[in-house]
């Protein structure tokens, strides 16, 4: 699929704060529709003082506890701050922990037309206990088996509904059961028809689902696992291929636009169809948590690209984004005006590498 252009001109050599400016403001104008795992993210907050002396384990004085929409809904909570219009589509349980999850994506002005409520699985629940900006532990609850048939009707319902209006996908794959290859082939059939992109954040052992769609983002590790789970050996005399070569190899079996892979400290790599590839370093001046950072990075690219911008720019864009979320406790969002006072931080030689 190639990629709509909507946006204003293509600046001319490195990427200059008014064309910036210009794009971030612009997110106002766009709609996307996500799909994917609905999750409710809880945080408990507290303080560690001394050891449990049943087990060697800290006890922790609970002061406060927080709830966040997590998952897919991370994503359209990204793309909601970032001042974008967002259409989420996914599956919540008849219970206690569904309606919370249906509670707080009201309180954050997120859109419920595209919630599917089945009695027959629990609403997946993450639970992080944090002390001393440290996460002790996490614990979940979660029925990650494929979503019946009549759900995945429902979700289609939906998305034919809304495809009309929006600029283009997200699907938001945590390996929950929402996304299934008869979901994506047939999301592919629609994407297609009316001429929308779709950006995938993926699972790998999912990785074949996606041939055929125009921009996937995984990590360093899910990069690897996904040609793995393609067949393809990874280690060439017991030492991994360059991971330049791994996302030639994906954009290749995938047949996409672009493979945009993160890289944690070492920023991203954007690896295009037509030959090019890009090495952006880190935004990011300290990290406190990489929760989420991956859905920034959908949310932040998908809205670029929305607004005309190059595969190049959406990337830069997007690394900006990620770069401010992980300098956050918890599962965190950026807004404009942050992305926007980030700019002028960044080095000119990364702007350059933007042309």
């Amino acid at each position: 699929m190639r990629l709509m252009k909507r946006g204003g001109k293509k600046a001319e050599g490195f990427l200059t704060k008014s064309r910036f400016v210009e794009l971030v403001r612009s997110f106002g104008k766009t709609k996307i529709l996500v799909v994917g795992d609905f999750i409710l993210d809880q945080f408990i907050w507290g303080s560690v003082d001394r050891i449990s002396p049943e087990a060697p384990v800290p006890v922790v004085q609970v002061n406060r506890e927080s709830y966040m929409p997590g998952g897919a809904l991370n994503v359209a909570n990204n793309i909601l701050t970032l001042g974008g219009k967002v259409f989420p589509c996914g599956v919540l349980g008849r219970d206690l922990v569904g309606r919370m999850l249906l509670k707080v994506m009201r309180q954050n002005a997120v859109e419920t037309g595209g919630v599917v409520h089945d009695p027959t699985r629990p609403t997946i629940h993450k639970t992080r206990i944090i002390a001393h900006s440290q996460q002790v532990v996490r614990f979940d609850r979660e029925k990650a088996e494929d979503v019946p048939q009549k759900d995945l009707l429902k979700i289609l319902e939906y998305v034919e509904l809304k495809i009309r209006e929006i600029d283009g996908v997200i699907i938001e794959d945590y390996g929950k059961g929402v996304v299934t290859a008869s979901l994506i082939r047939k999301l592919l059939k629609l994407t297609k028809r009316h001429r929308k992109f779709v950006i995938v954040d993926p699972k790998e052992r999912h990785i074949a689902y996606y041939k055929g769609v125009t921009v996937i983002t995984p990590n360093r590790k899910e990069a690897y696992g996904a040609l793995e789970a393609l067949g393809v050996e990874t280690k060439i005399g017991g030492v991994k291929m360059p991971i330049e070569t791994a996302g030639r190899k994906l954009l290749e079996k995938l047949r996409c636009e672009s493979v945009l892979i993160t890289l944690g400290e070492e920023g991203m790599l954007l690896m295009e169809k037509r030959g090019a590839k890009t090495r952006i370093p880190t935004a990011a001046r300290e990290v406190f948590d990489v929760s989420g950072a991956g859905d920034t990075v959908a949310a932040a690219f998908a809205l670029s690209l929305a607004r005309g911008a190059t595969l190049k720019e959406a990337a830069f864009i997007s690394n900006l984004a990620a770069g401010i979320v992980v300098g956050k406790l918890g599962t965190a969002t950026v807004n404009p005006d942050e992305l926007i006072e980030s700019f002028s931080s960044v080095r000119p030689q990364v702007r350059e590498m933007v042309k």
